[in-house]
């Protein structure tokens, strides 16, 4: 079991945030027009019984192709799908267009049942999966993940045939094993912090350098397991590698 200290939750304003320099153009002006967007508060169905869950619906005309779901940390150290990381995970993605889910893991917030050390939980990311393919059937879909949730989110999402895309946010892989990923070649961006005790950087690039396919690390420099005052370069970081692993033609 991971030992991590308790996680804040955050819940703040919508704010606008700094587009990255490397944007393509069209893909900046989608940012700018996402200024808000509908959300729906609601259960979804899950194996252990319904799962807290908010969708964020971008009240724009062009849309990326591609919806996402949100993992969040470990909910026996307070994480929840309010967690400021995840959060702005959520906004980032928002502001680009694209459809997100984030949801409470079994036992967390108010979904049902009891936490089971990563094994059920899959089967909660796999009812967030068929709740977003359903919900937007042309569309394929993004797992992301942070600490405890990207162990638990990027392992279903390299077995789903419908995600195409995966993101891994402070990853701990110093008390996980993340070896999974060595038969996954979908597209992965993992975004690190150089000080996480959680996961220490020369392991991290280590095994990203295993993986196949295409795949990014963002390495943030001085920032900790929660990117404490650098959200803004996680923000850049998921905004950039999009802009490039998404095709122009969808912009």
């Amino acid at each position: 079991m991971l030992r991590l200290p308790r996680e804040l939750d955050f819940v703040g304003p919508r704010v606008r945030f700094s587009s990255s320099r490397a944007l393509h153009s069209k893909l900046a002006a989608i940012t700018l027009m996402t200024a808000t967007h509908d959300t729906r508060n609601f259960f979804l169905e899950g194996p252990a019984g319904r799962l807290e869950a908010i969708l964020w619906t971008p009240s724009v005309a062009v849309r990326l192709p591609l919806a996402a779901v949100v993992c969040h940390p470990h909910p026996l150290f307070g994480g929840t799908m309010h967690n400021k990381v995840v959060y702005q995970a959520a906004k980032s993605l928002d502001a680009l267009g694209i459809p997100v889910l984030r949801f409470n893991f079994r036992g967390a917030g108010l979904s049902a049942g009891e936490h089971d050390r990563g094994v059920g939980e899959r089967g909660d990311v796999l009812a967030a999966l068929n709740f977003l393919a359903a919900e937007f059937p042309d569309m394929a879909l993004l797992v992301a993940g942070f600490s405890f949730g990207s162990l638990v989110g990027l392992r279903v999402g390299c077995e789903d045939a419908r995600v195409s895309h995966l993101i891994g946010l402070g990853i701990p892989v110093n008390s996980s094993d993340f070896s999974f990923l060595r038969q996954c070649d979908k597209p992965k961006l993992f975004v690190h912090g150089s000080d996480d005790k959680f996961g220490a950087t020369e392991k991290v690039r280590a095994l990203v350098a295993l993986l196949p396919g295409s795949n990014q690390l963002v390495v943030v420099e001085s920032a900790d397991h929660f990117f404490a005052g650098k959200l803004d370069q996680l923000d850049r970081a998921i905004s950039s590698w999009l802009s490039k692993e998404l095709p122009h033609s969808s912009l």
